[in-house]
């Protein structure tokens, strides 16, 4: 029986025994962990080619240029021991444009969840598809296997009054955080430096009435990296990308890439080396000006770390969930 940790209500990190623990027969959590992988989700990034239509040729990101030799676009795509950079496929075999309610089913939980709907649902998980999400999603099957597992984001309660109201409705992260029982983070997290705002920075809460304090994104980064300290899955999510590249907010595409770089300059800094960090989206958006909404581009797969080689098999974003429980069951 697992003991509760007095800080952070949640299972504190664990052993996984050689008791051949298996999800579908897929694979066997057999050794001891020896790694966390931190899964951060971008939302609306596509891998396209270099050129005057792709923000991400000239965005200032000097950390990911440095990391990958060049700006992020798909003539940068490369494997080696501890670093992948690859562009895998969201459209799914569904004819139309990639959504973010089937797109982060899919990347979550690691079914088709497009083909299983008949089509690319926008925004929301489609209902029919929400309990499948609940029991497949990979927080649950690192909790199920005896695992530690967080989702890095925190809640204000104006967020779960507009839930109870029905004025919004859970994202997929949130019903597979819901799924795996574990608790939510707040602001209260967020001060402490044990949560990471959706928009890096917290200005968005701070806009809505909250008093959390602004901070700076590689201090944001930083504390993403410890978090792995106490967990074997760290789960975090941004919309700061897809919101820019839709014009929905006050920040350009530039500005958006910028902030997202810099928090990964602070996460690279932080990071443990025995740490394996995955970074992968729902559907383009942000690597096309001329797109008036999503592309059908193929969007990155950056993983860094000792877990990088066990990527280099998934051609779609239905194929990450499985590679980091593969990374955790090999560690």
């Amino acid at each position: 029986m697992l003991n509760t940790c007095q800080i952070c209500l949640e299972p504190p990190r664990t052993l996984y025994f050689a008791q051949h623990m298996t999800y579908h027969n897929a694979f066997t959590f057999s050794q001891l962990i020896l790694m966390s992988v931190l899964f951060l989700f971008l939302d609306g990034v596509g891998l396209a080619p270099a050129s005057a239509d792709n923000p991400l040729t000239e965005a200032p990101m000097p950390a990911l240029r440095d990391l990958v030799g060049g700006p992020l676009t798909t003539e940068q795509a490369q494997q080696r021991a501890d670093l992948l950079l690859a562009p895998i496929d969201a459209t799914l075999g569904v004819p139309g444009l990639p959504q973010s309610g089937t797109g982060q089913t899919a990347l979550f939980a690691g079914f088709n969840a497009a083909a299983m709907h008949g089509r690319h649902q926008p925004a929301f998980p489609p209902v029919a598809l929400r309990p499948l999400l609940m029991e497949r999603s990979v927080l649950r099957r690192v909790v199920d296997q005896g695992g530690a597992a967080t989702f890095a984001n925190p809640f204000a309660p104006s967020y779960w009054q507009a839930v109870a109201t029905r004025r919004v409705r859970r994202s997929a992260s949130v019903i597979a955080t819901e799924g795996a029982g574990l608790r939510f983070r707040d602001e209260d997290d967020l001060r402490a430096g044990h949560a990471v705002a959706w928009d890096i920075t917290g200005a968005a809460m701070r806009g809505r009435g909250s008093t959390v304090p602004l901070i700076e994104p590689q201090a944001a980064g930083a504390n993403l990296a410890r978090l792995a300290h106490d967990h074997d899955l760290v789960l975090w999510e941004s919309f700061l990308t897809d919101l820019a590249g839709h014009g929905r907010l006050p920040v350009s595409v530039a500005d958006a890439i910028g902030r997202v770089d810099s928090m990964l300059a602070g996460l690279f800094a932080a990071r443990r080396p025995q740490d394996t960090l995955v970074i992968s989206s729902d559907h383009g958006n942000i690597e096309s000006v001329a797109a008036p909404a999503h592309t059908r581009n193929p969007v990155l797969l950056l993983v860094v770390g000792p877990g990088a080689p066990v990527f280099t098999h998934v051609k779609d974003i239905a194929g990450v969930a499985d590679g980091i429980m593969h990374v955790l069951a090999e560690s």
